[in-house]
């Protein structure tokens, strides 16, 4: 594709995408002195003592929170259980701050992280190491959700949903709404005690598997979290926008849901006032903390998702370097 077909949006998308996978300026933002500071309002800190002040800054403003290890792209099975290693230190860590009781503090897991994506024996090896997770989990009193990838890993992930839930019902699945399966993926899964987080997407997919177009992205979303509120499962409305939390509000009051039976979710810094008042009205506000060396990655994504926050990154560059 030429890239005088892209549009602008698009071009930034590309761009930043880009960046995210060039090592060199990678090593230049890293270095810069007010980088940890700017990334500091999205990303919880390098290492599990940072990540758990985060946390606890978070449980006292009556948000609660999950968490996302940053590691290294997983090459080999010994990436894979270091990732699953230091998601078992952190969620003792977590426990021993007193931070993990009823699901307060829970974290993410993603499967590619775990081993998914190595051979034919990935899947099994992802499976493996997510039960060591869930067992340290499970010994913490709280939970674990299964973050959702590109649309080739999705009936690998529910598979591995289904097996990890014969032990541990309260394992959380992700849903994205801008594919065209995730109206029946909401159906099925929408049970008694099933915790389901539903996103718009954020992956690149083609137009065979997935909606293009914004509005019908969220007009999927509506259909979808429709679905989750009329079953008897566990909602998790992960959204930013303001329009989406106000439908979802509506849709719980029709169902007569009670504010403990569901939940909103955004990521940490995007919206934090938003997150505060929704926290205040009872509402249950779980926020999303990534943390770990491997921020940049994250961060570039992040950019690349939501051109205002480059916005922020940049201001914050050009006035405290």
């Amino acid at each position: 594709m030429d890239l005088a077909d892209l549009n602008p949006s698009a071009l930034m998308r590309q761009t930043l995408l880009g960046m995210s996978r060039n090592d060199q300026l990678r090593s230049v933002v890293e270095a810069a002195p007010v980088s940890r500071e700017v990334v500091r309002r999205f990303v919880g800190g390098v290492s599990d003592q940072d990540v758990i002040g985060v946390a606890t800054e978070l449980v006292d403003t009556r948000r609660l929170v999950t968490i996302d290890y940053l590691g290294e792209d997983t090459v080999d099975p010994v990436m894979a259980e270091r990732t699953r290693d230091a998601y078992v230190g952190l969620l003792q860590a977590l426990s021993e701050a007193g931070l993990t009781a009823d699901g307060t503090v829970e974290v993410s897991l993603k499967l590619s992280a775990l081993g998914q994506a190595l051979g034919s024996d990935g899947n099994a090896i992802a499976l493996e190491n997510a039960r060591v997770i869930c067992q340290a989990a499970a010994n913490a009193g709280t939970t674990v959700t299964l973050d959702a990838e590109d649309h080739t890993t999705t009936d690998l992930t529910l598979s591995v949903l289904r097996d990890l839930r014969q032990d541990w019902p309260w394992v959380g699945a992700v849903l994205q709404s801008y594919l065209y399966r995730t109206e029946q993926d909401c159906r099925d899964l929408a049970t008694e005690g099933s915790r389901v987080r539903l996103c718009k997407g954020t992956y690149k997919e083609p137009e065979s598997v997935a909606f293009q177009d914004k509005a019908d992205v969220d007009r999927s979303f509506v259909r979808c979290l429709k679905i989750l509120m009329e079953g008897p499962g566990y909602p998790m409305v992960a959204s930013h926008d303001p329009r989406i939390v106000e439908i979802a509000t509506v849709l719980a009051d029709k169902a007569q849901r009670e504010p403990d039976t569901f939940e909103f979710q955004m990521l940490l810094g995007i919206r934090p006032e938003e997150q505060l008042r929704l926290a205040a009205t009872g509402a249950r506000m779980r926020v999303y903390v990534p943390y770990g060396e491997q921020w940049y990655g994250y961060l570039m994504r992040r950019m690349a998702e939501r051109p205002a926050n480059l916005a922020f990154f940049l201001r914050g560059l050009a006035t405290r370097g």
